[in-house]
Formats: structure tokens, C-alpha cells, sequence
């Protein structure tokens, strides 16, 4: 319990972040289709969104030193803040782009400082509750993100004012907060060619991961309107995505620590495929029906980016984890921008279902560099704890310390 309060400014924070810079993404697909945006610049909205949080996470380490972590928080939400309120001033897809563009920036940003800031405060002994505590306020953020937007009037100023008082709202906990700012890690350094040396299968898990994550998310919300979805029913579509993968964690963890994990990798993608025909053809069985696609759909897509991670990991040495860890997500960040306006082209073209066409293509080509892998080295004899990784920061592997050795 003294642990939880210590870090409850932090984990409010968050949470606070999550509704309001996690709210924009839903509700600007929503309100451009209300606008009469093509749907190609919706997709670009999503590209944006995740180039900025490229640039956030290469940034915010180098600005914490700058001026300190109190004050590069603040920074990155008055930005992101910014972006949420100018979005019905100036109603056009291309400006909408750069305002998503400082909301990728933003909480990627606040997320380093966030977590750079648990790792100078944990010990050895309160790490693992203490990333416990984080990943459940981290998937409750993000559940919430999504259902907000089932009470929020599409291309309203009230409602992207309501996520902007709640961006602003995160700066109050983590700034008036009597804890002593500590002293900031250095950035680790980005070296993409790191995880490939390592994994190769593992660094083509994090880019296919990347690629179903954001069209899913990003784009998602086209999806649901072109299957017929009111917008509250869209907000429910997005969170029994987000519950599916939750919900995944543990099974497929255990799963992950007791067989090969290029087999587990394998058998998701494997997964995804099914996945994706199952959620194109519940699309005429009704809401329940498309919930329910929602649901498995993040299950078995969800912890590949985890499953990934640790199995490269397990050819990694304990002082390459946090390069290797930003490095991971840079390849994330790779695959989820270039995925949005892809799909959204894809569906402009040829239909809701050829998002899908699109995610299961990718995972074909995943499970056959899975079994080409398999056959090129063995398993390693010493393996890591799989650790679910949250894909929020390049900090995140130095928070994750030692725990993936324990």
C-alpha cells in the first residue's frame, strides 16, 4: 500500500493522459467521416499520430536533461493539449495530421518522463509490484480511452474540449506532487540493427505487431461505421479489442515460458489469420457477433509484441536489454506508421474487409519467416521470463530492469 501511494501522482497521471490523448485518436476517425474527410486522410491522421510518437520518444530524454522532468512534462501535455483544442478551429485533414502529430509527441513524451521516473524510484525489491501496479493503470487507461468516446458528440468543440481538460488535468498530480524530482537516466542509444542481430524473427513480430495495432486502432473506427456501428457501439467495438489482449496476458505467458516461443509466435499469427476471416464474417451476424471478433481478434493479436520481445531477449546480455528494448520499439514505430494510411486506402478501395485482407497478409508472411527461423538455430537453453511490455516509451526496458533474469 506505501508503495501504491508513493506512485499514485504517477499512475494518475497516466490515467489522465490515456483519457484524453488516447480519446483523440477514435473520436478524430468518427468526426472525419462526419466532416467528409476521405478516408485516406483519416488513415493519415493515425500515420501522423505515430510519427510524432517516434520523434517523442527520441526527444524526451534530451529535453528531461535540458530543463528537468517536471518541466518537460509539462511541455509535452501543453502540447498535446494545444493539439486537442485547435482540431475544430481549424477543420482540415492536413493541419488535423500536424495536430496529431504534437498528440503522438505528447504522450510519448510524458510517458518517458513517467517512466524514467519509476526507475529512479523502485528498488530491486519493489519493481515487480511497482510494474505490476503500471501495467494494470497503463490497460485501464487505455480500456477507458475507448469508451469514452461512446459519450462524446463527434466534430464538437465540447467534446474535444472535454479531452483537452483532461490532458491539462494530468499536469496537477505529477507537478504538485511533494516527491523530489530525481535524477534522470541517460537515453539509451538507438540501434534498430541491434534486434535484428539478435532475433530477426523477433524484430519481424514487433513490426507485424505494429502494423495490426495501429490499423486496428487508428483505423478501426472506419471499420465499424462501414458495418453499420453507431458511435457508442464503436467505443465497445475498440474496447473489447483492448480487454481481449488484456485478458491474453497470463495464458499466453505461460505458454510463452513453457514451449518455443517461435512456436507461440507462430501459433498467434496463426491465430491472426483466423482472426481476421472471423471478424470479416461477423460482420453480417450483428453487434454481439462483431464484439465478440473484437475481442478474440486482441487476444491473439495483442501479446505478440510481448512474445516478441522476450524471445529476443533470450540471445540478448543483461547490458544490451535497454538498447535492445528501444530498438524493439523502434521497429513497432516503423510498422504502425506506415499501417494506418495503408489500410485506410485499402478500405477506400476495396471495402471494410480488406483491412483485414491487409493484417492477415502480414501475419502470413510472419508465420512463414516463423518456420524459416525455426529451422535456421535452436531455442535457446537459458530463456528469459516472458514480461508483458507495454509499448510506451524507449525508457520502458530500463524500468523493466532485471526482472526478465528473475
Amino acid at each position: 500500500m506505501r508503495l501504491l501511494i508513493s506512485f499514485a501522482a504517477l499512475f494518475i497521471s497516466v490515467v489522465l493522459l490515456q483519457l484524453g490523448l488516447g480519446g483523440v485518436a477514435p473520436l478524430d476517425a468518427i468526426s472525419g467521416v462526419e466532416l467528409g474527410f476521405s478516408k485516406a486522410e483519416i488513415g493519415f491522421l493515425g500515420s501522423a499520430h505515430f510519427f510524432g510518437f517516434f520523434i517523442g520518444c527520441w526527444w524526451a530524454p534530451r529535453l528531461m536533461g535540458d530543463v528537468g522532468p517536471s518541466r518537460a512534462f509539462a511541455a509535452f501535455t501543453a502540447a498535446g493539449t494545444i493539439g486537442i483544442l485547435s482540431h475544430m478551429m481549424v477543420v482540415n485533414p492536413y493541419a488535423w495530421a500536424v495536430m496529431r502529430l504534437t498528440s503522438g509527441l505528447a504522450i510519448a513524451g510524458c510517458y518517458t518522463i513517467v517512466e524514467a521516473w519509476l526507475q529512479a524510484k523502485v528498488t530491486n525489491e519493489t519493481r515487480g509490484r511497482a510494474m505490476g501496479v503500471y501495467r494494470v493503470v497503463d490497460i485501464a487507461g487505455s480500456l477507458g480511452a475507448q469508451l469514452i468516446i461512446g459519450v462524446l458528440t463527434p466534430a464538437a468543440y465540447v467534446s474535444y474540449n472535454l479531452l483537452a481538460l483532461l490532458c491539462c488535468a494530468a499536469l496537477f498530480p505529477l507537478t504538485l506532487s511533494k516527491t523530489e524530482a530525481p535524477e534522470m537516466p541517460a537515453a539509451p542509444r538507438l540501434r534498430p540493427s541491434l534486434a535484428w542481430a539478435r532475433s530477426p524473427l523477433a524484430a519481424a513480430g514487433v513490426i507485424v505487431s505494429g502494423i495490426t495495432g495501429a490499423a486496428f486502432r487508428m483505423v478501426g473506427p472506419i471499420y465499424g461505421i462501414e458495418v453499420g456501428l453507431a458511435a457508442d457501439q464503436i467505443a465497445l467495438f475498440l474496447a473489447a479489442y483492448v480487454l481481449g489482449g488484456a485478458l491474453a496476458q497470463i495464458p499466453i505467458g505461460w505458454l510463452a515460458d513453457k514451449f518455443d516461443r517461435r512456436a507461440v509466435l507462430i501459433g498467434l499469427s496463426v491465430g491472426g489469420v483466423l482472426a481476421c476471416a472471423f471478424t470479416v464474417f461477423a460482420a453480417d451476424t450483428g453487434t454481439i457477433g462483431i464484439f465478440v471478433s473484437a475481442g478474440l481478434f486482441g487476444f491473439v493479436t495483442l501479446p505478440i509484441y510481448s512474445v516478441s520481445t522476450a524471445h529476443a531477449h533470450d540471445f540478448a546480455s543483461q547490458s544490451e536489454r535497454v538498447e535492445l528494448s528501444a530498438a524493439l520499439m523502434f521497429l513497432y514505430a516503423v510498422g504502425a506508421i506506415a499501417s494506418p494510411w495503408i489500410a485506410s486506402l485499402l478500405i477506400a478501395g476495396y471495402g471494410a474487409s480488406a483491412m483485414f485482407m491487409m493484417i492477415a497478409l502480414s501475419h502470413v508472411l510472419l508465420i512463414v519467416f516463423g518456420i524459416f527461423r525455426a529451422r535456421a538455430r535452436p531455442a535457446p537453453d537459458d530463456r528469459t521470463l516472458y514480461t508483458y511490455e507495454p509499448r510506451t516509451s524507449f525508457m520502458i526496458g530500463r524500468l523493466l530492469g532485471r526482472g526478465r533474469d528473475k
